[in-house]
């Protein structure tokens, strides 16, 4: 059974960086997209970045693109999200995620890390 453990979240001022991580397991991943959605209080769940498994082929949201770098790391069957320059905006639980069908539709979700920048 997939079980995927998110961690990495915290609170950083406008412009700052953090590194999110999502530990994986029992799922064949060569064969999966892994990627990470956020929800901030009172939105809909949006789209962050993507990952094939196989290839390491990319997705990003328009609203991170050259800001947050999404890869991955076979060894540790880790995903990582580094995010850098920060924003207000970019304040949200972050959830990893996995599945079969593609980067935009999960069917695997972590416990959600928060993610939250200040002014």
């Amino acid at each position: 059974q997939v079980q995927l453990v998110d961690s990495g979240g915290g609170l950083v001022q406008a412009g700052g960086s953090l590194r999110l991580s999502c530990a994986a397991s029992g799922g064949t991943f060569s064969t999966y997209a892994m990627g990470w959605f956020r929800q901030a209080p009172g939105k809909d769940r949006e789209f962050v970045a993507g990952i094939s498994w196989s290839f390491g082929n990319t997705y990003y949201a328009d609203s991170v693109k050259g800001r947050f770098t999404i890869s991955r790391d076979p060894a540790k069957i880790t995903v990582y999200l580094q995010m850098n320059s920060l924003k207000p905006e970019d304040t949200a639980i972050y959830y990893c995620t996995a599945g079969k069908r593609g980067v935009y539709e999960p069917e695997y979700w972590g416990q959600g890390t928060q993610v939250t920048v200040s002014s």
